[in-house]
């Protein structure tokens, strides 16, 4: 690892530059991508899955981790030589995918392993991700993820904030989350219009089951799709007020002073 030329350098050599369509900014500082890997860590010879590495910036920092194996998902082909590189040269620690990582099943990539997910995620999927990684069948032991700041803000915002919502609530019923570090656009190459920020994501020992997160995500998408209506209108078509009542919540209130008890109180009494 500490025979490999400058990422600067290696994008030059093989012609690479970041592509709008795929929302690429990449992380070539690796003072930075080293904080990240240290805020997302100890991993404890667990696993790691990196999604939309690109040229390898923060995957190196990975790599020079307590991380048994790293497994970086990357759609964009032009890159799988560069990171074949990488994983070439470190002791076959390292397993290049090519693919979209919203279709990609990270079950099979564990093979009964254990995981975490570190990632710059790409600004034109970040959210999706997200959700899938929160509400699909393998839940990661952590996630640090960034995000554009204002999603990363969304994600751990609280209860009576102007950037909390469906986001929010999801994200929290699942997993402890904050934010642990703000990146400004000069950090990234190119330069992103808009800052960035790292969210760490740590699961709660509870979360809620897979009927209850569907529950959820209608409650909250009807709650949040008019935020500034009373709960008894926004939920009129889930029951209104008498669904309100049963999950003893203000048919009064609006989504956005309930906390997360509070909906997940409302996704319970939807389902029965």
């Amino acid at each position: 690892m500490s025979d490999l030329a400058p990422l600067r350098d290696v994008l030059e050599a093989h012609g690479l530059s970041a592509d709008k369509r795929f929302g690429q900014h990449f992380l070539l500082d690796l003072n930075i991508t080293r904080k990240i890997a240290r805020l997302a860590g100890p991993f404890e010879g667990d696993v790691v899955i990196e999604v939309g590495p690109g040229p390898g910036g923060l995957t190196r920092a990975l790599l020079e981790t307590d991380a048994e194996h790293v497994i970086v998902v990357e759609k964009d082909r032009r890159f799988i030589p560069l990171l074949q590189e990488l994983a070439d040269s470190c002791d076959g620690r390292l397993t290049v995918i090519e693919g979209d990582a919203l279709k990609v099943n990270e079950l099979e990539l564990l093979k009964g392993r254990t995981g975490h997910l570190v990632s710059n995620l790409p600004y034109n999927v970040g959210t999706p991700l997200l959700i899938k990684w929160l509400t699909g069948p393998w839940r990661p032991k952590s996630l640090t993820l960034m995000f554009q700041k204002e999603v990363a803000d969304r994600v751990a915002a609280p209860a009576g904030s102007d950037a909390y919502g469906r986001l929010s609530v999801i994200s929290q019923a699942v997993c402890e989350a904050r934010v642990v570090m703000d990146l400004p656009a000069r950090a990234f190459t190119p330069p992103p219009k808009v800052a960035s920020a790292v969210v760490r994501l740590d699961p709660r020992p509870d979360p809620p089951s897979t009927g209850m997160l569907q529950a959820l995500e209608k409650v909250t998408a009807a709650a949040f799709g008019q935020r500034r209506k009373m709960l008894r209108s926004s939920l009129k078509s889930l029951g209104g007020a008498s669904l309100c009542e049963a999950a003893g919540i203000s048919p009064e209130a609006r989504a956005e002073v309930i906390g997360v008890a509070g909906f997940l109180r409302l996704a319970e009494a939807s389902r029965s």
